[in-house]
């Protein structure tokens, strides 16, 4: 069901997210993020100068690399836009999650190495966002089942209200963690 018609409004800010997943020729996994935001009319930044229309204000990049376990082998964070000229010196820091595994408890292991003063809120938003998109792209190229052909249990169980512990997907994929009658 589509949202119902605004009110009539202007546009102001417009942010931009894009995120896509790659299989590696050396067997791993690249998941790559990008933010820009901009505004719709110019402004003047006290560092920058005027920034006009469409000029990304934001702009912020992640490759992050993962082998099949999920395991971070590699990050690489960019800034290329940012209102202050000390935004891009904070991107070594994400290094620091190498060796970290996407799944659950990401996000606090994102919290733990590159939160608050010791990263940048743009980038450390979006490697959590980046954390699906690796399931996305991981699943859709692996082998569903273990090596004796029973299903894999799923972390996705009870992730949403479309997998419901007692609801018709997870009877339907996951029978041994259905809990419905």
């Amino acid at each position: 069901m589509p949202l119902p018609p605004p009110v009539e409004r202007e546009p102001l800010h417009t942010r931009r997210y894009h995120f896509e997943g790659f299989q590696r020729s050396d067997g791993l996994w690249d998941i790559e993020g990008r933010i820009v935001d901009t505004k719709h009319y110019a402004f003047d930044n006290q560092h920058r100068g005027s920034i006009q229309p469409g000029e990304p204000l934001h702009e912020m990049a992640v490759r992050l690399t993962l082998d099949d376990d999920f395991v971070v082998r590699d990050i690489a964070a960019d800034t290329t836009a940012s209102p202050f000229a000390i935004c891009p010196g904070v991107t070594p820091n994400y290094r620091n999650l190498i060796g970290a595994r996407v799944g659950p408890g990401w996000r606090k292991a994102l919290r733990q190495a590159v939160g608050g003063a010791g990263g940048c809120t743009h980038i450390t938003e979006m490697l959590g966002a980046m954390g699906t998109v690796a399931y996305q792209t991981y699943v859709s190229k692996s082998d569903p089942s273990n090596r004796d052909g029973k299903p894999r249990r799923s972390n996705l169980v009870n992730s949403c209200h479309a997998f419901s512990a007692d609801g018709p997907l997870v009877k339907e994929f996951w029978p041994d963690q259905y809990t419905g009658e």
